[in-house]
């Protein structure tokens, strides 16, 4: 059974990714007779946007359907680009999703009052156990269990489930793996092709990557890119997917909830996707929580 409930804003001190770096100018008018007039001074604010990577990335199949969706929609919805200001002051409005038959829950952006800006979010993928999940690889080891997508901003947030990569994470214990090799552990198995996790791994580059205790569980956190072979539609260098990801482990498996835009988007939607990142949290099972290691195999 999923959940949905309205939510208050989720503070920015506490996002483990969202930094801004506010700039402040002071800008001073007088007038020529200065018997009669006062300074007036005006004070503005702008978030110092980091600088886009420059790497040479692409497009899969699903984000050219989405990017070309979003190009030939734009005139009927608003765009995003109005999205001006400092982000930081923004007043969002989040709704809350609960996966009871995974166990886990996560907060995602639904409106900007401010703005009069409203996200078009289509849930894709209704949650559904793991065994039942679509597969990302041929060897089915990682799976979506549930998706929503805003095809109008081309945003994607997605859970998936699966068991660690041994290659990378070869301690028992939990509590020693770094936040990269989580990262690269579950980026080995992201692929709908047929090639190998170093194949796989070749077509995302981590940018950051770090952990933090919750509840008394680790969760590991990472922001990263990926790229794609190039296409007739998508031959710009620029034209790639800017991912943030948050990982908690439980039962020997990994639990992934990632969150991506074009990176061209990252500047107006990062911040958003990244409190949507540092919401997530596995739950108390409950009585309709279906482990994944219940019948693995069984896609039915």
């Amino acid at each position: 059974m999923v959940l949905f409930s309205p939510s208050p804003s989720l503070s920015t001190a506490n996002h483990p990714f969202l930094t801004h770096h506010l700039c402040f100018r002071n800008q001073a008018r007088a007038t020529p007779d200065h018997k009669k007039c006062r300074k007036h001074e005006k004070f503005q604010i702008c978030a110092c946007a980091a600088s886009k990577p420059t790497l040479e990335n692409e497009f899969c199949r699903r984000d050219l359907v989405l990017f070309g969706l979003s190009s030939s929609l734009s005139v009927v919805f608003p765009s995003s680009a109005s999205l001006a200001g400092s982000l930081a002051e923004e007043e969002l409005k989040m709704a809350s999703l609960i996966d009871d038959i995974n166990a886990y829950s996560y907060m995602y952006p639904v409106e900007l009052p401010s703005k009069k800006f409203i996200f078009k979010w289509v849930e894709s993928r209704k949650p559904e156990r793991y065994s039942s999940a679509a597969p990302l690889s041929p060897d089915a080891r990682l799976r979506i269990v549930s998706e929503r997508v805003d095809i109008i901003d081309n945003l994607i947030i997605s859970v998936s489930i699966g068991p660690p990569n041994s290659q990378f994470l070869k301690a028992k214990d939990k509590r020693t793996w770094t936040a990269k090799d989580v990262a690269d552990s579950v980026l080995s198995d992201k692929s709908a092709l047929r090639v190998t996790s170093s194949q796989r791994m070749a077509e995302s580059s981590v940018l950051d990557a770090h952990s933090s205790e919750i509840d008394g569980e680790p969760y590991w956190y990472y922001e990263y890119l990926v790229r794609k072979s190039p296409t007739k539609t998508a031959q710009e260098p620029n034209l790639y997917r800017h991912y943030v990801a948050s990982t908690a482990e439980r039962d020997g498996y990994l639990y992934t909830l990632n969150a991506s835009t074009l990176g061209k988007q990252w500047n107006k939607m990062g911040p958003f996707l990244e409190k949507t990142v540092a919401s997530f949290r596995l739950n108390l099972p409950t009585e309709n929580y279906v482990p994944a290691y219940k019948d693995p195999w069984r896609f039915w």
